[in-house]
């Protein structure tokens, strides 16, 4: 049984077809226009949604489809990542990492009336964690929110934010209490409440295709009934949602690793040097092969994480591993493909040149490495 029957039924195969299909339609014929413009335009939301993508792993009821189907979503992920483009797949995906706390945690009235625009692709969610004074360390967020009779008055900034320009709203880390992980909670912002403006578009390394913003709240005044979960409790939803935020970082970095490689098995095949492709020569043909062996084992320590998740069992520690190993595997792919194309492998005409520069940013979004090695290391009980 190969490692994508034992994962993947033929539910799936489906959704990666219905994926891919999409991907070499309404994407593939742009993507390189979009990124030297560095956006895409906002309808590919609409279409996404019209596709039924953006839905995978939501509720029927909301508009979803395949609810709690994690490799559904991996299918569909993996699919999307064919376009070769990082920052439009964060930038188009972003909901993923808004949405689930206010499916989880929200108010039946305030999910239902946020949920279906999203998944429909009319309305934009993005998450609003990381503050100018720290990233990881989500305990220690500064961006307040105080109490005021029926609504909380919010005063703070937030930066580095996938889909900050564009979003309509935001999941977004408040302290409400004191000092510590014991003092966050998560509220809803909507774009036009009076005191939340957004800031200037980052340019970044790499994710050329999605927009990255800083958003500044003063007295921002926020419904009471726009709190997600419970008061001061957001800590443990936040953390929650990094667990699948980290299994989506994961997958992203092996999808990256296997477009490489691709890549490179193509250029080893065509690329003469000597009277021969340079594919026949030893030094190469090994490392190829190394090449290979690392994705393989990586995405099927990937996978096997995803299966302990959709079978409801704790992998705090395993999916850190997961990432930190994922990332530093397309870290090397990334640079062997580079190095095996030579000069081409650097020109902007090159995917490898793209999947290079976005790449960095795996090994640092959703806790950085260092993190991820604390959490591993607590874990072990040290």
């Amino acid at each position: 049984m190969s490692v994508l029957q034992e994962y993947f039924d033929p539910s799936h195969q489906l959704v990666r077809d219905s994926v891919r299909r999409f991907v070499e339609r309404e994407i593939l014929p742009h993507v390189a226009e979009w990124e030297e413009a560095e956006e895409f335009p906002r309808e590919l939301y609409r279409k996404a949604g019209a596709a039924g993508i953006l839905g995978i792993g939501y509720p029927e009821q909301l508009g979803g489809s395949h609810e709690g189907d994690l490799f559904a979503k991996v299918a569909a992920s993996e699919e999307l990542m064919r376009c070769g483009s990082g920052g439009l797949v964060a930038g188009l995906c972003s909901l993923d990492i808004g949405l689930p706390p206010v499916l989880k945690w929200a108010k039946p009235a305030l999910r239902e009336r946020i949920v279906p625009p999203v998944l429909e692709g009319e309305k934009i969610m993005a998450l609003a964690v990381t503050e100018p004074s720290g990233g990881s360390d989500v305990a220690r967020l500064k961006t307040r929110a105080v109490r005021d009779g029926e609504y909380y008055r919010v005063t703070g900034s937030k930066t580095f934010i996938t889909s900050g320009v564009r979003a309509d709203y935001y999941s977004v880390a408040v302290r409400t209490g004191g000092e510590g992980f014991g003092g966050v909670s998560l509220l809803l912002i909507e774009k036009g409440t009076p005191g939340f403006t957004v800031g200037r578009k980052l340019k970044k390394m790499g994710w050329w295709a999605s927009d990255t913003a800083e958003l500044f709240f003063d007295d921002c005044k926020v419904p009471v009934d726009n709190l997600i979960g419970v008061e001061n409790a957001g800590f443990a939803c936040i953390m929650a949602n990094f667990q699948s935020e980290r299994l989506a970082l994961a997958v992203m970095a092996n999808m990256t690793a296997q477009l490489a490689l691709d890549e490179s098995l193509k250029w080893a095949r065509e690329r003469e040097a000597f009277g021969k492709p340079i594919g026949k020569f030893q030094v190469l043909k090994h490392r190829l092969a190394e090449m290979a062996t690392q994705l393989e084992v990586s995405r099927e320590f990937t996978y096997r994480q995803a299966a302990k998740m959709s079978a409801g069992k704790s992998v705090i520690k395993e999916i850190s591993m997961a990432k930190n190993f994922a990332t530093d595997i397309s870290d090397r792919i990334v640079y062997d493909a580079v190095q095996i194309m030579g000069g081409m492998g650097f020109m902007r005409e090159s995917l490898v040149e793209r999947l290079y520069r976005d790449n960095r940013i795996l090994s640092i979004g959703g806790g950085t490495r260092e993190v991820m090695n604390e959490i591993i290391s607590k874990q072990m009980g040290l």
